[in-house]
């Protein structure tokens, strides 16, 4: 799929492209090519001179080799974006190739991403930049702004795992956890700080991308600053996801606690109901010894009295554990 923009008014307008002829006469500031075929491949190769890299989205790239600008001007950023389902949290590779110096692109630059897959970021700077004129003016601001809008995105995530953590805890610290209940936490903790821990690495990959672009002397001094203060929040992140990990800890650390504390009541059932069937064990093992006329069958009430024996010698050390509050 091939996704052009273009500055409207000072707005972000997405053109309809079903043609390489629908291509020549726009002047783009952003193409964003997902999944692109063949065919998308060379009208970017013919229209704009632009060879998209075979392994511009491969995962097992250097990380050196992930930033890095060419002879001819262009800088190349590979970075991730993270998405956030709930059935299959992962980050995308997204490849950036920000061109200002080609003859052939007839505006101040264009900046290329490609993609394998839709990623929410870019769907929120879309929006954003349609409600509010003036926040994109050049290819510059809008891979800045999509690294703003990944920091908040992360940010975003960051707070509903807050607020799912707090049902967490209400769970955990009610009491009287069930195993059953223990499962689903360990699953949720689990969940979270797999999450938690995908947020983090996004974070420092988005950091690297960030400071490479400062470091290119590309940016204006309004651009630089604009830097500067994703830098500042992607920062402030760092102390969220060291909670959200102390918290999540905590959490594990109850939950394990409550399963012990229920294994322990069984094991402390077992010990008890042993201990107090010792002493109807010793009873009938007096009397099954071998004597040469058997004591219960001499006697008329020999076998009522073994068993009424055997049944007071487990009651008295059952009532002695129940005043206790062992049997609890």
């Amino acid at each position: 799929m091939l996704n052009v923009f273009t500055l409207v008014n000072g707005r972000l307008f997405q053109e309809e492209i079903n043609s390489s002829d629908a291509l020549e006469g726009l002047k783009p500031i952003w193409i964003d090519l997902e999944a692109p075929t063949p065919e998308e491949r060379r009208w970017v190769k013919r229209i704009f001179g632009l060879s998209i890299p075979e392994d511009a989205m491969d995962d097992d790239i250097e990380e050196s080799a992930r930033f890095f600008e060419e002879d001819n001007g262009e800088l190349h950023v590979r970075s991730d974006f993270l998405i956030d389902d709930s059935d299959d949290p992962r980050a995308i590779r997204v490849a950036f190739i920000l061109n200002e110096n080609n003859d052939k692109l007839r505006s101040q630059g264009v900046l290329f991403s490609i993609h394998d897959e839709d990623v929410p970021v870019f769907r929120l700077l879309r929006m954003r930049a349609r409600r509010m004129p003036g926040l994109i003016e050049n290819s510059r601001d809008v891979l800045l702004m999509l690294f703003d809008a990944d920091a908040e995105y992360c940010a975003d995530t960051l707070e509903n795992i807050y607020d799912d953590l707090e049902k967490v805890s209400r769970q955990v610290l009610a009491g009287a956890v069930t195993d059953d209940t223990a499962g689903q936490v360990l699953s949720a903790i689990a969940r979270h700080e797999d999450m938690s821990g995908r947020i983090r690495r996004n974070v420092m990959d988005t950091r690297r991308a960030v400071s490479f672009m400062m470091r290119s002397r590309l940016l204006s001094a309004e651009q630089f600053e604009d830097a500067r203060q994703i830098l500042r929040d992607l920062d402030s992140l760092d102390s969220h996801t060291a909670f959200l990990f102390d918290k999540i800890n905590f959490l594990m650390d109850a939950t394990v606690g409550f399963i012990n504390i229920n294994q322990n009541k069984i094991i402390k059932l077992f010990s008890v109901a042993s201990v107090a069937l010792l002493p109807p064990t010793l009873v009938a093992s007096l009397y099954g010894m071998n004597f040469q006329y058997m004591p219960e069958l001499s006697q008329k009430w020999g076998y009522p009295f073994a068993l009424g024996l055997m049944l007071i010698s487990a009651a008295v050390p059952m009532m002695y554990f129940r005043k206790r509050g062992w049997l609890k």
